[in-house]
């Protein structure tokens, strides 16, 4: 793009910024708002990959040079004040959040005030560990956890009714439930096996990697578990509600001791 007349008819502001904001290219939600400048929009435009100014660092940055969670641009739209951007886009990782979520948007208002109804998809610390210069990582790595607890769980069974009614292009789960039961089925098999080898392994060999391997294999096993209740419409509380039975504990109390 070496005409820059499309770049004179956007309205940066007195900082020489305009605000930028990032869409699922697929499922049109919102993921995260930044800002850019002349230079940010333009190499955009021109790798096709999203790159903002951070106004805390004052420089350009490239979404992802810490995280690897790159952001691919399928589109640039202009507003009709020609001063806002929306990036569609594609993001890598399936995280846009420094908090570890899908979006930045994670809380919602309710009666009660601001609720966290995203859960983390993957630790902060996992992803940045001590490397990050961003502020609003350091920030947030320095807080409280407490204050980000949400209820896996229900995320989890909301999310399973989400897909199933979705592209099968737009997620991997919408995909399994696009495919049926039997693949479904194939891959709660498929994790069993591996959750048990993972097991010996640890077994024979323990060390921290192989403890980290059996954690995270249970994990996929019980989310492919939580995707096959799915398909069946059946809420992983009942499941819970049956373990509490048999420890002679309801499920309401089960649910509210989970929550704190």
């Amino acid at each position: 793009m070496n005409n820059v007349q499309w770049l004179d008819e956007v309205k940066f502001n007195e900082q020489g910024l305009v605000p930028a904001i990032a869409q699922h290219h697929q499922t049109g939600r919102v993921l995260m708002v930044a800002w850019m400048n002349r230079e940010a929009l333009t190499l955009t435009a021109e790798k096709n990959q999203a790159v903002y100014y951070s106004r805390s660092r004052n420089k350009l940055w490239h979404k992802g040079e810490e995280s690897g969670h790159f952001q691919t641009v399928h589109e640039i739209r202009l507003d009709c004040d020609a001063d806002v951007i929306v990036l569609q886009i594609e993001q890598h990782g399936g995280i846009a959040c420094h908090t570890g979520r899908e979006s930045c948007f994670y809380r919602k208002l309710t009666p009660n005030g601001w609720k966290i109804i995203d859960a983390q998809i993957k630790d902060p610390n996992q992803i940045y560990g001590d490397k990050s210069t961003n502020p609003h990582t350091l920030a947030m790595n320095a807080s409280n956890a407490k204050s980000e607890q949400v209820d896996v769980l229900s995320y989890l069974g909301k999310m399973m009714a989400e897909r199933k009614k979705a592209d099968p292009d737009s997620s991997y789960v919408a995909k399994l439930y696009h495919k049926g039961l039997n693949k479904i089925l194939e891959k709660v098999g498929e994790e069993s096996v591996e959750t048990i080898i993972s097991a010996k392994d640890f077994d024979t060999k323990a060390n921290e990697d192989n403890k980290n391997d059996v954690i995270y294999e249970v994990a996929d096993l019980w989310f492919h578990t939580i995707v096959m209740l799915g398909y069946f419409d059946l809420d992983v509380q009942l499941v819970l509600n049956e373990l509490a039975r048999r420890q002679g504990l309801s499920g309401l109390v089960e649910k509210s001791n989970r929550q704190h």
